[in-house]
């Protein structure tokens, strides 16, 4: 489609154009403007309507964001950020160096700049950052069809309009009531008798976690926020919670992967910058290796009397290595979703256990058949496959271990899952694989 509006451009009145930009999905339709040289994505921003332009804003790439706050006029930064939801502005303002910072806010009414400095004051990740002011608030006095005329002024503007937040004349949370419960009430019933009072509710400054807790636990669509003595003061939607936990799964795979959290999309990167994420782990990884080198030196007597068992090395250090991901990954993302807790710590590492067992005693009898049917010696294959019992055994073991030791130390466990746990196991499988033929030699 970029293709096309492209050639559209070049259309003379682009009546044409205008049509298709109103009526293309508003994600669609940033992608695609993400795509167009820098002028034209100017030229097809400001073809949109007011309330298009804040929507396609709002979903498109910080750097975007940035070109175009820097090509407008202060007039229409000021329709732009009127027109988004307080949320989207305070996310696309934290991201925006000082001198764009700086015009954005000097073209915003004194109420929103307010606003918007007392969001970016709350920690990162934080409830009291990720929510919205944009909700629907009524008082338990109203009855059900003052609700709906109440609902039917305020609530184009607002993020949602599913649930409904009752507060008293201090703004303090009382009760909730969904829009299906307001359907289904006589319009002359009071919102307090038809509210709830039992409900779950986030501080301004619970973290992330917490929230996503909240709502796998509840399958909420929205979670209110309120500040240290009770008054409302926001929601958290499941949209933008949405947005976090696909910025945390991606930051646990570049831990998980030993590189250093990006916040730039792969396009967007430079070379420069993504070889200065990954260079910290692979400098750790690449001194790690002289642990494995001294302990191959070690043994050199060994290797000289036995020179084939080298042939065999890299099988067990590649199988060990896989099997202690396997643990390490299953027990991360488990811990992430709280499957497990620390709690679960005995058993959670009893159960390992127990799959190491069978894993090693399985990958030990097929290895031993294999090397014997390869011509090897039996006292070879012998050595082999204990080594190979062994490294599997202790990679699965520390695979369950390191991340749950990460999270009691208060770590993030996913950067335990490769750096930490490669240099371990390696270590662990060549001594123990030295040994083994040492001790069988010798008998």
């Amino acid at each position: 489609m970029d293709k096309e509006i492209a050639i559209l451009l070049k259309e003379p009145g682009r009546n044409s154009l205008r049509q298709i930009l109103e009526s293309t999905n508003t994600v669609d339709l940033a992608d695609e403007l993400e795509k167009l040289d820098g002028q034209d994505v100017i030229i097809v921003f400001r073809m949109l309507s007011k309330v298009k332009a804040a929507e396609v804003f709002a979903h498109l790439d910080h750097s975007v964001q940035q070109a175009i706050i820097k090509a407008i006029t202060d007039r229409e930064i000021k329709v732009i950020i009127d027109e988004l939801f307080l949320d989207d502005a305070v996310d696309f303002i934290d991201e925006m160096p000082a001198d764009v910072v700086k015009r954005v806010l000097s073209n915003v009414t004194a109420e929103t700049r307010i606003l918007i400095n007392q969001f970016l004051q709350y920690p990162e990740d934080s409830a009291g950052s990720l929510m919205t002011i944009e909700y629907v608030d009524l008082k338990s006095n109203m009855n059900v069809a003052d609700a709906f005329k109440h609902i039917r002024s305020t609530g184009t503007d607002k993020e949602t309009i599913y649930t409904c937040y009752v507060t008293d004349n201090a703004r303090r949370l009382i009760g909730v009531v969904s829009a299906r419960t307001l359907f289904l009430a006589d319009k002359t019933q009071l919102i307090r008798d038809i509210m709830k009072t039992d409900f779950v509710f986030a501080t301004t400054h619970d973290t992330r976690d917490e929230l996503l807790s909240s709502f796998r636990e509840l399958s909420f669509l929205a979670i209110p926020v309120v500040d240290n003595e009770g008054i409302l003061v926001g929601i958290v939607t499941f949209d933008d919670l949405l947005v976090v936990q696909e910025e945390e799964a991606t930051e646990d795979f570049e831990k998980m992967a030993a590189m250093s959290p990006s916040e730039e999309p792969y396009l967007k990167s430079s070379a420069l910058l993504m070889a200065k994420n990954r260079m910290p782990w692979l400098v750790f990884l690449n001194f790690s290796v002289f642990i494995t080198g001294a302990i191959v030196a070690r043994y050199e007597n060994i290797i000289a009397a036995l020179p084939v068992i080298v042939s065999f090395l890299p099988m067990l250090m590649d199988t060990s290595g896989d099997a202690g991901s396997q643990s390490s990954t299953i027990i991360i993302r488990a811990l992430a979703i709280e499957e497990i807790k620390i709690s679960d710590f005995w058993a959670v590492l009893w159960k390992e256990i127990r799959v190491a067992l069978f894993c090693g005693v399985v990958l030990a009898i097929i290895n031993y058949i294999r090397v014997v049917l390869l011509g090897y010696d039996a006292n070879i294959a012998l050595i082999v496959s204990a080594a190979l019992f062994t490294a599997t055994f202790l990679a699965k073991t520390f695979g369950a271990l390191l991340p749950l030791c990460a999270v009691l130390l208060k770590l993030d466990p996913a950067v335990m899952a490769v750096p930490i746990l490669t240099t371990i196991v390696d270590a662990s499988t060549l001594v123990v694989y030295f040994n083994l033929a040492k001790l069988i030699m010798h008998n």
